[in-house]
This record gives C-alpha cells, structure tokens and sequence, in this order.
C-alpha cells in the first residue's frame, strides 16, 4: 500500500515537488492552508506532511503558522513531518521543535534533490 503525503503550500517559491512525490510512490494530498490541512487530517492521517514554516509575529498565542497543525499531530506521532524554513527564521524555527517533534528541515533554496533525500528516508 503507499504511502501517503500531505502537501501544505502556502507560499510557495520553490519547484512543483508533486511529480517527484508521485514517482516515489507516494498518494499525494495538495492544500493551500493549514485550515484545509487540518479539515482533511480529520478525514484521514497521512505517513509524512510536508509544509512551510512561516514565522508570523502578530499572532497572539503562536508564532507560526505550523502551531496549531502540530498540535493536532501529536495525536499521530507516527506522522514524519518535513519542514521548509527560510534560514533567518532558524532561531524561530527551533522553538518550534522544542516543543514539537519534526522528521527534517530543508532550508530555502529548496532543491528536489534534497527532497528526495529525505523522503526515501521516510520509506526506509
């Protein structure tokens, strides 16, 4: 049975990562927000989410745009999640995985190779 992954693009600025996803052999879910991320996780769990962090400091009680999203995966901790992070954001970045477990980090520019790297570790 493969795997599935859950992409989060909200951003962008980095290559179209589905066909690499699909020869895989990954079962690819594409949303545009976490909101409609956190509407499918209701409807199923997939093996690997990969996503943008977006450090975002006008919110109250968060400073990401990954907070609340991680917080519904601890209830999934087999769920590897693959983080793209702008390297200023870093230092922002690591307060996040203090408190939440995340599977890799790939920092901007992302590459499919890097990618790829990462998610044949997932199936490994």
């Amino acid at each position: 049975m493969p795997l599935r992954l859950l992409s989060i693009i909200e951003l962008g600025g980095y290559p179209n990562l589905l066909p690499l996803y699909q020869r895989l052999g990954f079962d690819v879910d594409v949303v545009n927000s976490q909101r409609k991320a956190r509407s499918l996780l209701k409807k199923s769990v997939p093996d690997v989410v990969v996503a943008e962090y977006i450090y975002q400091s006008d919110f109250r009680d968060r400073t990401s745009n990954l907070e609340t999203l991680m917080a519904v995966l601890q209830r999934h901790p087999q769920v590897k999640v693959v983080v793209f992070y702008l390297p200023e954001q870093a230092e922002k970045l690591a307060l996040l995985e203090a408190r939440f477990k995340l599977f890799a980090k790939i920092a901007f520019p992302v590459t499919p190779s890097e990618v790829e790297a990462v998610l044949q570790r997932v199936s490994a």
